[in-house]
């Protein structure tokens, strides 16, 4: 378990012996929102025409075509001021597109201020060749900043595809990528200087996040954030590899405890009937949360099979849980749990023992725990089982198309 988890549930406990069941619950609703909450501000950065608009709508999962909710894009400057980008699954996770640096309205040697810095949690560079003097300025302010920076080379497939063109049957990809990763760092000193004393590049393209380097970047992201802002870039991620849905389920399965423990208190209420109906409530709410997470949720679903060229029925035809393709609601969920002998057994089991003198409560309390935690388990994995499908047929055995 998590250290930081350690001392939250034993708050919670002393909650409970001090203050009662009610106010425990209560303490560990505020936690929840508050993780929920907890906001990431993402600066992504670079020349103008380096790609920073269409990497900002590809971590979202958003097409450029999307009128409404896409940065524009083009081969000259788009982007005027600061623009914010909310996740459109997990808003308080926001990408801001800024001005290309060096433009007149935002020089070099003023950008930072401009910008307004303090407020972002990270800044990802990005060039479409070699980084030129104002991104190695740029980074050098934003290490006395005391602030993480990340350099990305975009547009990769275009510099792999003309390669190949050029060189025909000669040509070799691994040497190809090792030649382009050593060409962005080339020429003045100050350029090597920084690169010797900070991360690698990243070679990504943005069309095509699932090859390259940026399940590699997602991972360094996820590495050297703070813990309480790890979690959430890790739900806001794209699904880009299969060690990424694993880590989502792993995260989303440390707050099960949680939701397990409101369904316990809740149980404490000695009203037949009360617990099981907020406890289906609940439920429905949080495996809506894990729809969303996993982007099985009909919007996400619509955006990924436009990215990948694919229509949107042969995506929902590999998934085979019980939940696909399906509106999570209370009815629903009951429908899938009405034919599960251990939680109507557990169900059955929480009811009866209201009317145990003295040892009831406390024995609904702990039925009631088992039976939450054992549910939303069993959903997660559900949930998990289909995004790997989805993410399989969507971009390991279809080619991705712009």
């Amino acid at each position: 378990m998590d250290p930081h988890d350690d001392e939250e549930m034993a708050k919670i406990q002393k909650e409970l012996e001090t203050n009662g069941s009610a106010a425990a619950a209560a303490k560990i609703q505020t936690y929840l929102d508050e993780q929920d909450n907890i906001q990431l501000n993402i600066a992504i950065t670079g020349e103008s025409g380096s790609g920073k608009s269409s990497f900002v709508n590809a971590f979202r999962g958003i097409h450029n075509r999307d009128k409404e909710r896409a940065a524009p894009t083009g081969v000259t400057e788009t982007t005027t001021d600061p623009t914010p980008y909310p996740h459109p699954n997990h808003p308080n996770v926001t990408l801001w597109d800024l001005p290309g640096i060096g433009t007149t309205k935002f020089p070099a040697d003023e950008y930072l201020k401009k910008v307004e810095f303090e407020r972002f949690d990270f800044f990802i560079i990005i060039s479409a060749d070699r980084f030129r003097e104002n991104d190695v300025k740029l980074a050098q302010e934003i290490q006395k900043m005391k602030k993480k920076f990340y350099f990305v080379h975009s547009k990769i497939d275009h510099n792999i595809r003309d390669e190949e063109e050029t060189q025909g049957s000669e040509f070799n990809e691994e040497e190809t990528l090792k030649e382009i990763r050593e060409d962005c760092i080339q020429g003045k000193s100050e350029v090597r200087w920084i690169f010797t004393n900070s991360p690698q590049v990243f070679l990504v393209a943005s069309r095509k996040l699932h090859l390259y380097d940026f399940p590699l970047l997602e991972k360094t992201l996820e590495e050297e954030l703070p813990a309480h802002k790890k979690h959430v870039l890790l739900l806001a991620l794209p699904n880009v590899s299969l060690e990424i849905i694993i880590k989502k389920k792993e995260a989303l399965q440390a707050r099960i405890k949680y939701r397990a423990s409101l369904s316990a208190l809740g149980a404490a209420v000695p009203v037949p009937g009360l617990s099981f109906d907020a406890d289906m409530v609940m439920i429905a709410a949080t495996i809506r949360q894990y729809q969303v997470t996993f982007g099985l949720d009909s919007a996400s679903l619509q955006r990924l099979a436009q990215t990948a060229g694919l229509p949107l029925d042969e995506l929902r035809a590999v998934m085979s849980s019980p939940l696909a393709g399906k509106e999570i609601n209370k009815d629903l969920i009951i429908k899938v749990l009405c034919s599960s002998v251990t939680f109507v057994s557990l169900t059955a089991a929480e009811e009866g023992s209201r009317f145990i003198p003295f040892f009831g409560i406390p024995a609904a309390m702990t039925l009631s725990f088992v039976s939450t935690y054992t549910t939303l388990n069993m959903f997660l994995n559900m949930l998990a089982d289909d995004s790997q499908k989805v993410f399989k047929k969507a971009l390991v055995n279809t080619p991705v198309i712009s």
